[in-house]
């Protein structure tokens, strides 16, 4: 899930989850209380809303809001404007829900305030990703892992707002909690490259491919980063990899304009300083974890 950049804030539109369903879960062994069938159909129903008609579900979501509808209407109303790409909207929605969810003393306040962020992220305005991150870590009942994507997500902030120091140790402390996550690496890969560190950039990215050894961003960049080692006849290998096999990504088209280059040139063209960020790994807003599983 996620969709964003280390170095550079970009998103698009995530696609909505196949079963969203409004029930806080369960933290310390305590079963919470069942949610009314009613809300849980009427949540379902908003965002099925979402997926077809977005529109017209920041409309019902805005209702049901005005209705009493509460954090299920501004859940609904954020995953609509996220959908429309109106990220600023989506951004105070879900504050809104983190800090109903707060007043509740809803465990999902947490989750609620990492949507935010990446909104605000995806919009644009670190600053306010920042602080979202910040009141999400602080947020009892968060899981070591979304701790770890979490400071992942921050450390994208830091680095649009030209903090690589601060970025540095967001993306470590993700690696500590994350370590199985192939875009950790590929992030810190970059982040380092960045920084200048070539030899940690090299390291980094060789794990990411060990975890994710097909996907076309994370080759992208070992790309680049064998041909500013050198390497040239690798760097090639890797891109012409990217170009063919995802010729319609971001990733796919930076690889054919460094193919381009380097026959101009007779040297592989490095990458964008800032590459095209892996879409699995940074998902948009997505309906904080409210799983079925607790209405069984």
């Amino acid at each position: 899930m996620i969709l964003a950049l280390l170095a550079i804030a970009a998103a698009q539109a995530p696609a909505m989850p196949s079963s969203p369903d409004p029930a806080p879960p369960t933290t310390d062994g305590v079963t919470p209380p069942r949610v009314p069938d009613e809300i849980v159909a009427r949540f379902a129903a908003c965002t099925d809303l979402v997926r077809s008609d977005p529109e017209r579900a920041v409309e019902v979501a805005s209702a049901w809001r005005v209705d009493g509808g509460g954090i299920y209407a501004r859940q609904c109303l954020g995953l609509a404007y996220v959908a429309l790409e109106r990220w600023a909207p989506a951004a105070t929605a879900f504050e809104q829900a983190a800090r109903d969810a707060q007043a509740a003393g809803d465990v999902r306040r947490g989750d609620f305030w990492v949507q935010s962020g990446n909104a605000w992220l995806a919009g644009g305005e670190p600053t306010r990703a920042v602080q979202a991150f910040d009141e999400a870590l602080a947020a009892p009942g968060l899981s070591n892992a979304l701790k770890g994507e979490v400071h992942l997500d921050r450390a994208r902030a830091l680095v649009a707002l030209n903090n690589p120091a601060g970025a540095r140790d967001d993306l470590n402390e993700g690696l500590r909690l994350v370590p199985e996550d192939p875009f950790a690496w590929y992030l810190s890969a970059a982040l380092a490259r960045r920084q200048g560190d070539a030899a940690r950039a090299r390291t980094d990215i060789a794990r990411a491919r060990e975890l994710a050894p097909d996907n076309p961003d994370i080759m992208l960049l070992a790309g680049t980063l064998a041909g500013e080692g050198g390497d040239m006849a690798e760097a090639e290998r890797l891109y012409r990899r990217v170009a063919e096999g995802a010729p319609n990504t971001d990733a796919g088209r930076a690889a054919q304009a460094s193919l381009a280059t380097a026959r101009e040139t007779e040297t592989p063209a490095a990458a964008p300083a800032q590459p095209p960020a892996p879409q699995p790994a940074r998902p948009a807003p997505q309906p904080a974890p409210t799983p079925q599983s607790q209405l069984r």
